[in-house]
């Protein structure tokens, strides 16, 4: 990336937008029958799909039952053709299941799992297409699909990156802008209460920096949480017409 600036003196991106400007989104909900949810969503070229089945019965060891509360079990994979790298293992290595455990940790804050005792619903997620932001995107599409299986949540959860260059806080980091390094954090927010589900940060950053790269990204989980919104009210109003109510 040696020679490509990332931010103008006039303030754009490579990709041409402001410095906070999310990328443009894309996403549909119940794309799947066979599935209790399921939604689909493109965040610029990110591309990924989200399926949910639950709350059903623990299957395997009923050990693993919760008396309180639902299981909340995420699997992420990424289909081998997502990205220039290939790879024999799309699901099951140590970056998947980090990944499962970092949306387990967003949905366990979201979802009323204490309405489902002794019960366990299933998020599976796969990248179609990665650049950038993958984290978020995930979680945007697994909250669509959350909301169309009817599973009871306290808020939308709602994510997205945010980077730090040249002095400026970027939301919505592109791969380029990822592969180029510097610190970026991914923030997965619940836009109504204001309350982190998770947040993390892969490299240093100055603290006096923290706060304004912080905003950025919970200024674009909520602009995530303006479209998704929409999407869901859209999908409400189609499947109401095909109703006849």
């Amino acid at each position: 990336m040696a020679g490509l600036e990332l931010l103008s003196d006039q303030g754009y991106r490579v990709d041409g937008r402001r410095a906070r400007e999310l990328r443009k989104i894309q996403a549909r909900m119940g794309v799947f029958a066979q599935a209790d949810g399921s939604a689909y969503i493109e965040q610029g070229n990110t591309k990924a799909l989200a399926v949910v089945y639950g709350p059903h019965e623990i299957r395997g060891s009923r050990s693993r039952a919760l008396p309180d509360r639902a299981l909340v079990n995420c699997q992420y994979s990424s289909a081998t053709f997502s990205t220039g790298e290939r790879k024999r293992r799309p699901h099951g290595d140590r970056k998947s299941c980090e990944m499962g455990l970092q949306l387990r940790q967003a949905f366990e804050a979201a979802i009323l799992t204490q309405l489902h005792p002794r019960s366990q619903i299933d998020i599976y997620v796969q990248v179609l297409q990665a650049d950038g932001g993958i984290y978020a995107a995930c979680v945007n599409v697994a909250t669509l699909a959350v909301l169309d299986a009817g599973i009871p949540m306290r808020d939308f959860v709602c994510a997205c990156s945010a980077g730090f260059v040249d002095g400026t806080a970027l939301a919505d980091l592109s791969h380029v802008e990822e592969a180029a390094g510097g610190p970026q954090l991914a923030l997965a927010l619940l836009p109504a209460s204001g309350q982190i589900a998770l947040l993390e940060m892969d490299a240093r950053l100055h603290e006096d920096h923290l706060e304004q790269v912080l905003e950025a990204a919970a200024q674009a989980a909520r602009d995530v949480h303006t479209v998704l919104d929409r999407v869901v009210r859209q999908h409400v109003q189609e499947a109401s017409i095909l109703l006849g109510d």
